[in-house]
Order: structure tokens, then C-alpha cells, then sequence
């Protein structure tokens, strides 16, 4: 086994297993590696870098996707079907992401069992299959009504002019509002999942379902949006781009601070990121796509948006075009995320009421790989966050996943994702010291792992096959 020139094999085989830049090397592939290594060449220490391996809740997500050949679920998703009416409807439960799957034109119902205290909070994720066809009209939306089939809130998404498969989400929410009589009692309510559209495109959408509640304030704050903000974007950040591979889903998104992030996508892909903006602060965010050799013209090639922490659109990029020639997609300009945004009428305010992870998801149409070839694109990310982090704004209880924690900012200046983070796994696994029996256990066990992995995607799309969501192949 040799590699490049200049390079020892320890340095080419770990260079193999972590070809994508940016993405580190998995931490069960390169225990395997160090293993290996250990039993071929005895005497020399290996240790393996754990900068954002996927392994425990990070692995079995990335796994998950990479044996789908699309969109990375949330470790631990529970299986849930909802029902056509509100009659025996499932009950979702704060804290916990559900699966379910929807028909063009269906509605799905969930139930909810609320107190008179509390925001609550729906999220729903939408995944078509790779590969399918989408329409302009063709959209999810989320509702979540009263007993009495009072529409307490909705949001609904569509894939407008980008017609092409892609993840969409909306989400729906019940705000305590003291001047309101709708939807302020304890009891029960419902969550209402449709797909919808002109004409509604053949087969069936995953679903990801998210239930979380916000607790109420301890002494009421201001009741109307800010009317005076800071709109002028920032100048670029200084610095040489870094890179930072996306990840395949919301649970998997990788984390970034301010800077520009350089990545890799290619067509049919959908790569996402998220951002810790905390109360006070501001969040700016672009995309640069690279020219590319050949001609042709795509529209609406480049698909930019922008999520709150419950995935609710904040604000998407214009569509943007593409002829070969580099191109660049940047979000409007957001207003400070404040408490009182909610009182607003506009989607900016309005979705952005709370401090949390942001998430940003980009897509690249696969008409792209029509006219100028299957193949990764250049891409670039730019973060800019302003203002110095505030205090919350009084909340009762425990903000749940409505705050910006010491640990989000490690996560985001790692780039790990939600699963990552959550699982502790900025570990170092050294093979150095075990004894050679242990070692070969080892060995076969990591064998047997990635024999399985091997076999779980054996019928995924490979980089010539079908378009896929999420990070391209590493090698």
C-alpha cells in the first residue's frame, strides 16, 4: 500500500478514510485504521482525532442517511402514524422527533395535550424522495388548532420557482396571549399535517415531527416589535476561508461561527448548517457557488433558506441562476432576535422571537448536473453575527432549546452537530498499549461494523446514480 509522494502509509491510509475535507475522520472507521496499524506495524503509538467523529447518536444518523442515500433523521426518531381525522389521533410529546410518511394530498392528525402556561411549539420536516418531481404549488403546511377547529397558529412552505426535491419545513405554534380568548385554556389541541398543491406530485414524503414548549415569562415584556434596527450588512469578514463539510439533515447540520466555510457540494444535494444567535444579536449570512468549464443555463439552480430553532422559514435567497459562471445568493438583512419580535406581522420579526441554533440549507438543482456535468461544485459559506450576546428575556422556567449555552458555541466553533454534540464525542481513541488478543477482538468487531454499513448501502445512489441529499461521497 503506498499513497502520494512524501507519504508514510499511517498518512495515506488515514487520508483515504478522510478524504472529505473539513469532515474529520470518523471515529469508527478510524479506530479501525489504528487498530490495523497497530497489529501491522507493532511498536508504534496511534491515536485518532475525535474532532467530529460520527459515532454513537452522530454515527447511527449519518449511517442512517448514508444507507437512505438522502436526509439524516434525528438519532433516537420514534416511528408514529398520524391519523386522517381526530378521532384516535397519536399523542407527540415535548422534547421527542417523530417519523411519518404522507401522501400527496393527504392530512395528517396529531394530538397535543397542553397547559395554560406554556408556547407550544410543531415542527414538521418534509423529504421527498430524491429523484421525484416537485411543483411550484406543491408545499407542507402546519396547523395546530383547538377543540373546536380554531387555527391557533400555521405556517406553510412551498417549493415555489426551485422545482426540484429538497427538504422544506414549517411549523405551527399556540402563543399565551393575554388580550386573545382563542387558544389560551388547558386541554387539548391538535396538530394538522398537510401536503398540498395545484396538482400534487406522485408518491410519498418522509416526515420529521418536532413538539417543544416555551415557557412563559416571569413579568410581561414589550408587546410590539422593534420598529428601529440595524440594517446595513457588515463588510466580509477577514481571513483565509476555512473548511467545513455540511451535514445531510437538521439533527446533522454542522455547526459554524463567523467566518467564510468552504465546502463541496454537488447536484441534488442538500447541505445544512446551523448558527448559534443569541438573544440580541444579529445573524447575516450568504452563498457563493463556483463557476464551473462548460455551458448551459439553469434557473433557480441555487436554493438558499434560512430556519429558526423549530425549523420555521425566517427567510429564503432569491433564486439564483446558473450559467457556469460563479454566483452569489445572500439573505436579506435580519433584525436583532428580541422576545417582542413575535408581535410583528413580518416573517423576519415573527421567526425570529427566540435565541437558539439557526439553521441554513442549501441546495443545488440537479438540472445542474444536465449541463455541466455530475461532479461536485465549489461552495462558500459566510457567517456574520453582530451585537454582544443579551440576557434572556425572563423566562419562568428552563429555556429548553430556546437559548444560546457556553456548549453551542464550543459545538458551532467545532462543527459538530446537534447528534454529535449531544453524544460527548470530543474523545481520544488511542490504540497504543492494548495487547495484541484485545487488539484483534477489536479488529473483527470493527470489521463487522463496517461490513454492515458496506451491505446497508449497498443499494444507495452512488455519485452516479440518483441525486441525493446531504454531504457527497467521501471516496
Amino acid at each position: 500500500m503506498t499513497g502520494g509522494q512524501g507519504e508514510d502509509e499511517g498518512a495515506y491510509v488515514m487520508r483515504r478514510w478522510g478524504a472529505r475535507a473539513g469532515r474529520p475522520v470518523p471515529v469508527a472507521s478510524a479506530a479501525l485504521v489504528a487498530v490495523c496499524l497497530a497489529v501491522a506495524l507493532p511498536g508504534q503509538a496511534w491515536a485518532v482525532r475525535a474532532d467530529a467523529p460520527r459515532t454513537g447518536a452522530a454515527g447511527a444518523a449519518a449511517a442512517g442517511a448514508e444507507a437512505a442515500g438522502g436526509y439524516a433523521f434525528a438519532d433516537g426518531i420514534e416511528r408514529i402514524r398520524g391519523t386522517a381525522t381526530t378521532g384516535g389521533a397519536p399523542t407527540l410529546t415535548r422534547g421527542r422527533t417523530y417519523k411519518d410518511r404522507i401522501e400527496g394530498g393527504a392530512k395528517l392528525v396529531y394530538r397535543l395535550d397542553l397547559d395554560a402556561r406554556t408556547n407550544a411549539y410543531v415542527s414538521a420536516v418534509a423529504v421527498p424522495d430524491p429523484g421525484s418531481e416537485v411543483g411550484t404549488f406543491d408545499s407542507l403546511k402546519v396547523s395546530l388548532q383547538d377543540r373546536n377547529g380554531y387555527d391557533c397558529g400555521s405556517n406553510e412552505s412551498r417549493f415555489g420557482s426551485a422545482e426540484f426535491p429538497r427538504p422544506i419545513a414549517a411549523y405551527a405554534h399556540r402563543t399565551m396571549d393575554r388580550d386573545s380568548s382563542s387558544c389560551q385554556d388547558a386541554g387539548r389541541y391538535y396538530v394538522v399535517v398537510e401536503r398540498r398543491g395545484k396538482d400534487a406530485a406522485p408518491g410519498t414524503w418522509d416526515l420529521e415531527i418536532r413538539h417543544e414548549l416555551e415557557p412563559r415569562l416571569r413579568t410581561e415584556g414589550p408587546t410590539a416589535a422593534p420598529e428601529n434596527w440595524p440594517s446595513a450588512s457588515p463588510p466580509t469578514s477577514p481571513g483565509e476561508p476555512r473548511q467545513r463539510a455540511g451535514g445531510a439533515g437538521f439533527a446533522d447540520a454542522t455547526g459554524l461561527t463567523e467566518g467564510e466555510w468552504t465546502d463541496r457540494i454537488e447536484p441534488g444535494q442538500s447541505l445544512f448548517y446551523r448558527v448559534p444567535v443569541d438573544w440580541g444579536q444579529q445573524l447575516f449570512a450568504g452563498v457563493d457557488l463556483a463557476s464551473s468549464s462548460g455551458g448551459g443555463f439553469v434557473i433557480s439552480a441555487l436554493d438558499v433558506t434560512l430556519f429558526n430553532p423549530m425549523q420555521g422559514v425566517v427567510t429564503s435567497a432569491n433564486p439564483v441562476s446558473y450559467d457556469g459562471k460563479q454566483k452569489s445568493a445572500d439573505l436579506e438583512p435580519l433584525p436583532p432576535v428580541k422576545y417582542e419580535n413575535r408581535f410583528d406581522s413580518d416573517a423576519r420579526f415573527t421567526n425570529t422571537r427566540f435565541a437558539g441554533w439557526y439553521y441554513l440549507r442549501v441546495s443545488l438543482s440537479p438540472k445542474v448536473a444536465e449541463e455541466f456535468g455530475r461532479k461536485p461544485y465549489g461552495l462558500t459559506v459566510r457567517i456574520d453575527v453582530e451585537g454582544a450576546p443579551g440576557a434572556d428575556p425572563g423566562y419562568a422556567g428552563p429555556p429548553g432549546v430556546f437559548d444560546v449555552t457556553e456548549t453551542d458555541r464550543d459545538a458551532a466553533a467545532d462543527g459538530r452537530s446537534g447528534a454529535e454534540a449531544a453524544d460527548g464525542t470530543m474523545k481520544l481513541v488511542a490504540a497504543a498499549g492494548i495487547g495484541t488478543g484485545t487488539v484483534l477482538v477489536l479488529g473483527l468487531g470493527a470489521w463487522t461494523v463496517l461490513a454492515r454499513r458496506r451491505a446497508a448501502r449497498a443499494g444507495a445512489p452512488g455519485e452516479t446514480g440518483p441525486t441525493r441529499y446531504g454531504p457527497p461521497a467521501a471516496w
